[in-house]
């Protein structure tokens, strides 16, 4: 089977200059949602017509199994397809999609696929309460599909007809060339319409057949923001629909983002107004508090992440405290049972088993070992304006409040780092360090008074 997705429109009531077809839905463009599905259906053959910001459609979903043809001229539906002829397999049927319809499940093409077979035209139609502004399914009286007809089109009697055209449509391929070759631009818009082929379908002895999805908003397509915003509600309505069938406890399912895949254990549960960017793993009762952000990260089980935390491309162990308002950048790893409390921030360091840094400290570079405590703003001054260096932390070290540590240094095991030190050296095993400091008391000392008026 051929899959043309066509994907050349414009866009102009998106008011960018974001080719349509790359706006995010989720997280990833609308035609990457509408590659992926059409991927799910092996097909031998797959081709995108791009026309206005071709170049930028083709840096965006380029692929080796992604073919590309060009519609320089936007002329219609049909002249779009004729673009992708000579990349076709003519000897099996080709599956039309649109790169602005991101939704529609591969369950329900699976079905007009098989409907259609290889001696039909196959048409995904839908039954609306208010089909304006939609191409009218108009049958004969034996109920037969006869033809299509474009709401600018439509006689009165035609436009109170209830099932429309989707556009989504199964072809033979074979003779596609000439049926497309017969039409006629002599309509409201100046278009060679796709929908005009199915009356040469069934005059060539290839009667319409037609299936309906599941759900309507499987056909719903996206010309301006407020529609991507609608559709935007589906999908992750859809999604936390999924996960509360899966198990998980979610405060508020009308409050959650997933741009990804996130995957949960049992007894999860997800506060509100959580983003899950990437891959995301959320292993046996975690919690996840509300307004946290979560991009590429595996969760270990019975981890508990306070409100307004940001985890980047982080892993974490088993029964950790993170938050409230923590940061793991890219490369953090964390051992099971570490804190990493409020307002402080890991960035490609590795902390082991035990250890916490409940306040105000900042971790980059860093190997820290088991049973380390680190007291409040401690940083590590990895960065020498030009170099990165790494700080090394052995097992069951205290780190006082205030320590610096300039890098490249190393502490060795069960050291004391008093308060207020500046460690520029490596520290011996067991040993205390501190920065000898004189306390002075002056006597007599006049504390300024704020002046009146």
């Amino acid at each position: 089977m051929n899959i043309v997705i066509l994907a050349a429109g414009m866009g102009k009531r998106m008011h960018s200059a974001l080719p349509k077809v790359l706006h995010p839905l989720a997280g990833k463009p609308l035609l990457s949602h509408v590659i992926d599905t059409a991927r799910t259906l092996s097909p031998t053959r797959l081709v995108v017509v791009t026309g206005h910001g071709g170049e930028a459609v083709r840096g965006a979903v380029g692929a080796p199994d992604v073919r590309f043809a060009l519609q320089a001229q936007q002329l219609g539906t049909g002249h779009a397809l004729a673009q992708a002829l000579p990349m076709l397999d003519a000897g099996v049927p080709t599956l039309v999609l649109y790169g602005d319809v991101p939704l529609t499940r591969a369950s329900t093409l699976e079905r007009l696929i098989h409907a259609a077979g290889r001696n039909s035209y196959g048409i995904l139609t839908v039954t609306l309460d208010d089909p304006t502004g939609y191409g009218r399914i108009v049958r004969d009286a034996a109920g037969k599909v006869a033809r299509i007809v474009e709401q600018k089109d439509a006689s009165e009697a035609e436009r109170k007809i209830a099932e429309i055209n989707t556009g989504i449509v199964v072809t033979p391929t074979a003779p596609l060339a000439d049926w497309l070759a017969t039409l006629k631009n002599d309509n409201a818009q100046r278009e060679y319409y796709l929908t005009d082929v199915v009356e040469a379908a069934i005059a060539a002895g290839y009667p319409a057949v037609t299936t309906q999805p599941d759900h309507a908003w499987e056909t719903l397509g996206v010309n301006s923001k407020q529609q991507l915003a609608e559709l935007e509600r589906v999908h992750q309505c859809n999604v936390a629909e999924a996960l509360l069938v899966a198990g998980v406890t979610l405060a508020d399912p009308a409050r959650i983002d997933v741009r990804g895949s996130l995957t949960c254990g049992r007894d999860v549960f997800i506060d509100v107004n959580c983003v899950f960017e990437g891959e995301v793993t959320l292993a046996d009762n975690v919690t996840v508090g509300p307004n946290c952000v979560i991009r590429d990260a595996s969760i270990g089980a019975g981890t508990r992440i306070e409100a307004c935390t940001h985890i980047d491309n982080a892993e974490v162990g088993a029964h950790a405290v993170l938050g409230p308002y923590a940061r793991l950048r890219p490369g953090a790893q964390l051992a099971d049972e570490v804190h990493v409390g409020n307002f402080v921030e890991v960035k490609n360091a590795r902390v082991g088993a035990g250890s916490k840094a409940n306040h105000l400290s900042y971790l980059g570079d860093a190997d820290v070992g088991a049973g380390v405590n680190i007291g409040a703003g401690t940083i590590t001054c990895n960065y020498d304006g030009a170099n990165k260096h790494r700080t090394i932390i052995e097992d069951n070290v205290f780190v006082g409040s205030d320590t610096q540590f300039v890098a490249p240094v190393c502490v060795g095991r069960g050291a004391t780092i008093a308060a207020g030190t500046t460690v520029r050296k490596d520290v011996a095993e067991g040993a205390l360090v501190l920065n000898t400091k004189t306390q002075v008391e002056r006597w007599g000392y006049v504390r300024p008074l704020r002046k009146k008026g």
